[in-house]
């Protein structure tokens, strides 16, 4: 192999690896415009990232239901997705004080 085809595999290969990774980052923007965040939601260690005090990322709730904890639901489902901590029974948008 020389030193000229050394060098277009590795451009070829280079292209492939930005292509295949600007069509995820495309498709994962689009999801995001179809989900919405849910607090209130997740189970124990299944948050998704940046919940609230308590929890650094993904995966960190400590509890099933927790208040401050969210995971990502498709939109419109928040306020019809169970909650056994919320006042209403299920999902809110924001964080709440959970019910006792």
């Amino acid at each position: 192999m020389t030193a000229t085809t050394r060098t277009l595999s590795a451009t070829a290969l280079v292209l492939a690896l930005g292509s295949a990774l600007s069509m995820a980052a495309v498709s994962t923007a689009h999801a995001a415009d179809d989900m919405e965040k849910c607090f209130g939601v997740a189970m124990k260690g299944h948050n998704d990232c940046a919940a609230g005090a308590g929890t650094t990322c993904a995966g960190t709730a400590k509890m099933d239901y927790q208040a401050n904890a969210w995971k990502l639901v498709p939109k419109g489902t928040c306020a019809t997705t169970e909650s056994k901590t919320s006042p209403t029974g299920f999902g809110q948008m924001e964080a709440f004080k959970a019910k006792s």
